[in-house]
């Protein structure tokens, strides 16, 4: 397919003459625009919800979840893989993100790298990436051969595949199991995909990874209740989560938190089922982690 019948290499007529705008009127083209990926990440949410529970089932298998990408999408992935172990007190390898032109091209484009088929399947080999793992292969165009060439890798093991992409029917849609493609159309400035596919995909990353953790547990109600409380911030974090969760005063949920060896989420079943440090902790692994389970369960019995 030629570059310039990609969709997000299209010269879009909403922003024909832009340089000759002022700066109000520029910045209402580009926000107009914008206001067109929501939905079109709103249209592809049937296939997120099929990876997101493929996702699952394989965590819970002791899989992992890899993002491969180069330029902005492989920044993206970084970005995404980076923030969930902060976030949700993951160990730092459950989430992956691999950058074509490794650590050097998240601050600095390395655009030779992409081109090379067998770099994705070496950066994606030099991992440890397995047949029980599942890898997010990240293209705007969905035809970049340093994506194609860790997807094709990662199907030759008979690992999951899925694929996010901006243009339709692309490469990179044919090549996964599971084809995320948000259509949000050409961009402001014609082939810029850090701007609408940049934003299109941080959304769809946003709701994989999330939902993901939420289905594991790592959620309670809308909290982040893996948190851990390492300084002062977090501290108070962590007890207003407990004497939200809990019901309880603040003061009452910082007894609860030193009580629980500073576990937000053992606080909490403490507190909820009048239970000791070893039985809430006792109550958390048989429910998997999950406080919805773990109380559930409690009232079942």
């Amino acid at each position: 397919m030629k570059l310039d019948s990609l969709l997000t290499e299209r010269v879009n007529p909403a922003s024909r003459g832009i340089d000759a705008l002022p700066t109000a009127e520029i910045l209402r083209v580009i926000n107009k625009e914008d206001r067109k990926v929501v939905p079109a990440v709103a249209a592809v949410t049937p296939r997120v919800v099929e990876a997101v529970d493929r996702i699952v089932e394989i965590m819970r298998n002791g899989g992992r979840l890899f993002y491969i990408g180069a330029g902005t999408s492989g920044r993206l992935g970084v970005l995404d893989a980076a923030e969930c172990p902060p976030t949700f007190h993951v160990p730092p390898d459950l989430f992956q993100g691999i950058i074509a032109g490794g650590e050097a091209a998240l601050a600095r484009a390395t655009e030779a790298s992409e081109d090379d088929p067998e770099a994705g399947k070496a950066d994606l080999t030099a991992r440890g990436f397995s047949s029980k793992d599942a890898l997010v292969g990240i293209a705007a165009s969905g035809r970049t051969p340093y994506v194609l060439g860790a997807v094709r890798a990662a199907r030759e093991l008979g690992a999951l595949t899925i694929g996010i992409s901006c243009t339709p029917e692309s490469e990179l849609s044919s090549a996964v199991d599971i084809a995320i493609t948000p259509l949000a159309g050409p961009e402001v400035i014609a082939g810029s995909t850090r701007m609408k596919a940049g934003t299109a995909t941080k959304l769809v990353l946003n709701m994989l990874s999330t939902a993901v953790m939420i289905r594991l547990g790592y959620v309670y109600g809308n909290l982040m209740v893996n948190v851990q409380p390492r300084n002062s911030k977090l501290e108070d974090r962590a007890r207003r989560i407990i004497a939200e969760s809990a019901e309880v005063s603040y003061e009452k949920a910082a007894g609860l938190l030193k009580n629980a060896g500073g576990d937000v989420k053992t606080a909490i079943v403490m507190s909820r089922l009048s239970l000791d440090r070893a039985g809430a902790e006792a109550r958390l692994l048989a429910s998997g982690g999950s406080i919805t389970r773990a109380l559930r369960e409690m009232s079942n019995g």
